[in-house]
C-alpha cells in the first residue's frame, strides 16, 4: 500500500514552492506609484482586495495563500504606504509586516479642533494655525471624527480635514440616516449636544442619562449648564471653573444662555450619538459627579442639593483618610 502521508507533505512542498514563487516573481514587472491607505481592523482578505481593486496585485487568492504559508495574514499593519501597480506579492507582504509609510495619528473622542491641530503640528504633519484658519472657515468643530489615521510630513490641512470628515460621514451622519422615524433634532443639533455628552461622561453607560437630563432641559427651556462648553469658552479644559468663569460672555456658555451652543464643542464618538439619538427614560433634570468617576442623577432641585451635599461628605472624608478628591460639578 502507498503511504499517503508523505505523498501529501511533498505535495503540500510543491504548492507551497510554486506559491511563494508566484508571489516573490510577480506577472509583471511594477509600474505606476500607487498610494494606499489600509484602515485597522481589516482581515488578509480584505486587505488583499484592497490592493487589488488599486492594482498593487494581481491575485486576491495567491496574496490570501502566501500570507497562510509564511503565516503573516495575521501581522499586517493598517497605515499609509507607497506601492506599484502589480508589485511582487512577497514584496508587498514585508512592507505591510513592516509597517506604515505615513506619519500615525490616533486621534481620541472629545478632542477638540485645537487639541487635534496641536497633535498634527506636533507630528510634522501640518502647521496649528494652518489647520484651525481652515477648519474654523468651514466651521468643522465637531466634524472631525475621532480616529487612527495615517498623513504625510508636511500635508495640505484641506487634505487632512477632508480625510476626517469623510469618516465622519462614513460613521457619524450614516448613523443619523439609519434612524426610522428621522429625529427630531437635525444632524447638527444632534452632533452639538453628542459634544457636550462627550465631554461631560466618563462612564459610557452614563451617556444616555446625561443625555436624557439634557434633552429634558431643552424641553423645558431651562438653561443646559454644562461646564463643558464653559471650557470651551475659556479655550481649554480646565479642571475646576470658578464663579467668574461660569458668567464668560461667550455664545458657548449655556450658564447664561437657553438652548444648545452655536455648534459641537469636541470630536464625539458614535456611542455618544446613538445616546442623544436613543436617551434614557427619564424624568431627571440634574446630575452631579460623585467621587467614583460617575454621576448621582436628581428629578428635583431638592434632590440635586442633596446629592451634592452627600458628594461633599464623601469627598471630606476622602480628604480626611489622606486621598485626593475633586469638588462635585454638578448640572
Amino acid at each position: 500500500m502507498i503511504d499517503w502521508v508523505p505523498v501529501r507533505k511533498g505535495l503540500y512542498f510543491l504548492v507551497g514552492a510554486a506559491v511563494l514563487f508566484a508571489a516573490a516573481a510577480g506577472f509583471f514587472k511594477p509600474g505606476a506609484p500607487v498610494k494606499v491607505e489600509i484602515p485597522p481592523g481589516l482581515s488578509a482578505t480584505q486587505t488583499a482586495q484592497m490592493l487589488k481593486e488599486d492594482g498593487v496585485i494581481g491575485s486576491v487568492t495567491l496574496f490570501r495563500a502566501a500570507s497562510k504559508i509564511l503565516r503573516a495574514d495575521r501581522s499586517l499593519k493598517p497605515g499609509l504606504y507607497y506601492f506599484r501597480k502589480s508589485m511582487p506579492i512577497l514584496e508587498v507582504l514585508r512592507r505591510l509586516e513592516r509597517g506604515s509609510d505615513g506619519i500615525r495619528i490616533m486621534v481620541p473622542e472629545g478632542f477638540s479642533a485645537r487639541q487635534i491641530a496641536e497633535r498634527l503640528e506636533a507630528n510634522g504633519v501640518c502647521k496649528t494655525y494652518d489647520f484651525m484658519r481652515y477648519v474654523e472657515r468651514r466651521r468643522l468643530e465637531g466634524y472631525l471624527f475621532p480616529s487612527t489615521y495615517y498623513f504625510d510630513a508636511n500635508q495640505a490641512p484641506a487634505q487632512v480635514a477632508a480625510r476626517m470628515t469623510q469618516e465622519f460621514q462614513d460613521k457619524m451622519a450614516s448613523v443619523y440616516d439609519s434612524f426610522t422615524p428621522k429625529p427630531a433634532l437635525t444632524l447638527a443639533q444632534a452632533v452639538t449636544l453628542a459634544s457636550i455628552v462627550q465631554r461631560e461622561a466618563y462612564l459610557e453607560s452614563e451617556r444616555p442619562m446625561i443625555a436624557g437630563v439634557y434633552l429634558n432641559r431643552l424641553k423645558l427651556r431651562m438653561r443646559l449648564q454644562a461646564d463643558p462648553t464653559v471650557q470651551y469658552a475659556l479655550g481649554y479644559w480646565k479642571k475646576e471653573l470658578t464663579v467668574q468663569d461660569l458668567k464668560i460672555d461667550s455664545p458657548y456658555n449655556t450658564y447664561i444662555h437657553y438652548g444648545l451652543p452655536p455648534g459641537p464643542i469636541c470630536s464625539p464618538g458614535v456611542m455618544s450619538l446613538l445616546a442623544v439619538l436613543r436617551p434614557a427614560d427619564t424624568k431627571d433634570l440634574y446630575f452631579v459627579a460623585n467621587d467614583k468617576g460617575g454621576h448621582i442623577f436628581s428629578e428635583t432641585n431638592a434632590e440635586q442639593n442633596a446629592a451634592k451635599a452627600e458628594v461633599r461628605k464623601s469627598l471630606e472624608r476622602a480628604k480626611k483618610d489622606g486621598g485626593a478628591a475633586d469638588s462635585p460639578q454638578a448640572r
